[in-house]
């Protein structure tokens, strides 16, 4: 699966390669992956309890000061363990 996936990929890039994108596609096809991210998660903010919430906004306001949204969401996906199971015994 892990070579059909990377086949898949490289062929839609190179295959996008070869086409010229209109600027109004260019945009559309740069929010689709914050679209699938929100269509995933929001289900669980919503159906979630305060380990979910509090998680949700440190990543809203970790991404919006960082920039970074790995690391928002690395770190959400911490709360969210820590505050169900305690912080980790190093």
């Amino acid at each position: 699966m892990a070579v059909v996936t990377y086949a898949t990929k490289a062929g839609g890039l190179w295959a996008m390669g070869k086409v010229d994108l209109s600027e109004t596609v260019t945009h559309w096809l740069e929010a689709i992956p914050g679209a699938v991210i929100v269509a995933i998660v929001a289900p669980a903010v919503v159906t979630g309890g305060p380990p979910e919430w509090l998680a949700t906004a440190a990543v809203l306001l970790l991404a919006w000061k960082s920039g970074s949204i790995l690391l928002a969401m690395t770190v959400g996906i911490a709360i969210v363990w820590a505050v169900r199971h305690g912080p980790p015994v190093l």
